[in-house]
């Protein structure tokens, strides 16, 4: 996306002369258009609204909006009215006060929008032009029916901008559409609604004009798919491009992009083990399949799980159901995948929630997309943050939408938005994680952007704060990632009660023998021992160390297990803590043990 983004959109429904019938569309299609555009999750465009305006304001809001420009700027004039052509051939863009005998007094000249997007500095313009056009003659009273068609590319396209600038326009149509008898419509003519605005907001909106899927809209994607869909509701009609352009405009962003890794094939050795007539060297390409789909590298994992794939497809049973296992390591896993943030006052600041994403890192590699607008999904370390925007009151309801290499999930939100608490009154509750795992799916029809999540994989937040994705680790006390660094230390502090517990019973059990000693033949072991409290921290050290191992292997499970959410100086200071707990834990236990058969077998001969 270009620093700067700005949509002029001028909608005329409504005309002075009566000779021009009332339209339908322009409304309505401006209102959607203008909420696609301006969306920061879509189009993310400033935009502006000119609506049944005369054609002095319109001559003024047109040039306004090209001048001081730069050129990083983009920017969109869309056209929503009728459009004329004149007895020479000229087209004219009607405005409310348009007057069919006086066009050039009354009406917009196609030469002026072409003259201000020549004459602008900002980098890209683009014109929509969607217009039922019709033919207007002077002599009022005559019965000259137009014929012919305006071609209305040449009249935008024929003087290109200036030199280094880049411009397209995209054409409703570029037949005649509308005859006039006189300085009225024919009546055979009646208006219909829009075909062509409806395909450009329903192709933004829904991100089905991201037709190469890569989560971005360009000029041509969408072009490509408003043709496609205005021909299939209306074959008469057929929209038109011209454009001068270096490389690609991205119009919006895209809800329908998925993720696309670039496979690195496997090995040529382990591609001639899988086509190989022997079973047990087939199931040991699977088993390596297997390892390398754990990878971090991205590429070589993709790799696997297409080899995988056409193993779990092509193979005998056996190999196949070992092939369809690896593959189901790599499913999509959110925890938790339900998320209540309960009540919030309106216009606190954004709630969020975490989400972890467990399995390799080829199965969090995932694009994240949110189905409402005051949803906002932020990648971390382990997963994402969802926040809630709380600038409308009410039930709020959404989906995240998360769509991997191998499958979908989706994370269901909801929120309730209150009145604003007043002053001195009581807090809204914290909210809490949702386990409803029986309300209704709403509707996809969100606006929101498509976030990359993956460990490999986090994209820099933009420019614009809406859009903003920053990278920040977990700070939650009860994080995953602290677990195993915390375990070890416990693991290590119940190593070292087990060797100072050690410590004391062999003291107290070297006096015991020394006081056996002394006493002679009159003396009793036992009651030396007991007298002396050696038995107690001989416990004490089997139960702590028996412990500590336990602790300490729970420590090594768990970061094996979540070794992606760990950093390596983190998995270092654990696999450290847990091999000195270990050290001193074995040696205690084993003293102790020995200590203790020692004093059963010989506490009856003493």
């Amino acid at each position: 996306m270009t620093d700067s983004r700005h949509a002029l959109i001028i909608a005329n429904d409504r005309y002075t002369d009566q000779g021009l019938k009332k339209l339908e569309a322009p409304a309505q299609d401006a209102a959607a258009l203008e909420r696609v555009l301006h969306d920061p999750q879509i189009g993310d465009f400033e935009v502006e609204v000119v609506h049944n305006a005369s054609a002095d304001l319109m001559r003024r809001r047109i040039q306004g909006f090209f001048n001081e420009r730069g050129r990083a700027d983009t920017l969109l004039l869309h056209f929503s009215c009728h459009g004329l052509k004149s007895e020479s051939g000229e087209l004219y863009l009607a405005a409310s006060d348009t007057e069919p005998p006086l066009l050039a007094a009354t009406a917009v000249p196609s030469q002026f929008v072409r003259g201000c997007m020549s004459g602008t500095r900002a980098g890209r313009s683009v014109l929509f032009l969607d217009c039922c056009y019709g033919g207007a003659f002077s002599r009022g009273s005559s019965s000259v029916r137009a014929s012919g068609d305006i071609n209305v590319l040449e009249s935008f396209a024929k003087d290109e901008p200036a030199s280094g600038r880049g411009w397209a326009v995209i054409t409703a149509s570029d037949s005649m559409e509308y005859a006039f008898e006189g300085s009225k419509l024919a009546e055979n003519s009646a208006p219909r609604p829009s075909l062509f605005t409806h395909a450009v907001v329903e192709g933004l909106e829904t991100g089905e004009a991201d037709l190469d899927a890569d989560g971005n809209v360009s000029l041509d994607d969408l072009y490509e798919y408003v043709y496609r869909h205005v021909r299939e509701q209306n074959p008469h009609q057929t929209p038109k491009k011209a454009a001068e352009l270096q490389g690609e405009l991205h119009l919006a962003h895209s809800r329908r992009g998925g993720i696309r890794i670039v496979a690195v094939p496997s090995p040529p050795s382990l591609q001639a083990a899988m086509k190989s007539e022997d079973f047990l060297t087939r199931q040991g390409a699977v088993t390596e399949l297997r390892k390398r789909l754990q990878r971090r590298e991205l590429p070589m994992a993709e790799g696997a799980r297409q080899h995988l794939e056409e193993v779990a497809r092509n193979d005998i049973q056996p190999i196949a159901e070992l092939a369809s296992d690896a593959l189901s390591e790599i499913h999509l896993a959110p925890s938790p995948d339900h998320l209540d943030f309960g009540l919030a006052p309106r216009g606190s600041p954004p709630r969020k929630q975490s989400v972890t994403l467990h399995g390799p890192p080829l199965a969090r590699h995932c694009l994240a997309q949110p189905n409402q607008a005051w949803l906002r999904v932020d990648p971390t370390r382990s997963g994402l943050d969802v926040h809630v925007d709380t600038a409308a009151e009410g039930d709020l309801s959404g989906d995240i939408v998360l769509k991997g290499v191998a499958d979908e999930s989706v994370i269901h939100v909801k929120a309730v938005v209150g009145p604003a608490p007043e002053p001195g009154g009581p807090t809204e509750p914290e909210p809490q994680p949702s386990n409803d795992s029986t309300r209704p799916m709403p509707g996809t029809d969100g606006k929101q952007t498509p976030v990359v999540v993956g460990p490999s994989h986090i994209p820099p937040p933009p420019k614009t704060p809406p859009r903003a994705a920053t990278h920040q680790p977990r700070t939650d006390r009860s994080s995953p990632s602290r677990r195993a660094p915390a375990l070890a230390g416990a693991a290590l502090a119940l190593a070292v009660t087990a060797v100072i517990t050690l410590v004391l019973a062999i003291q107290a059990a070297v006096a015991a023998v020394m006081e056996r000693g002394d006493a002679g033949v009159y003396g009793n072991i036992e009651d030396n021992v007991r007298e002396n409290g050696a038995l107690t921290p001989l416990i004490v050290c089997l139960i702590t160390g028996a412990v500590a191992l336990v602790v300490g292997a729970f420590a090594r499970h768990d970061l094996g297990a979540r070794r992606e959410q760990y950093t390596s100086k983190t998995a270092t200071g654990t696999h450290t803590l847990t091999a000195i707990a270990k050290g001193l834990a074995i040696p205690a236990l084993i003293l102790a043990v020995l200590a203790g058969i020692t004093y059963l077998v010989g506490s009856g001969e003493w």
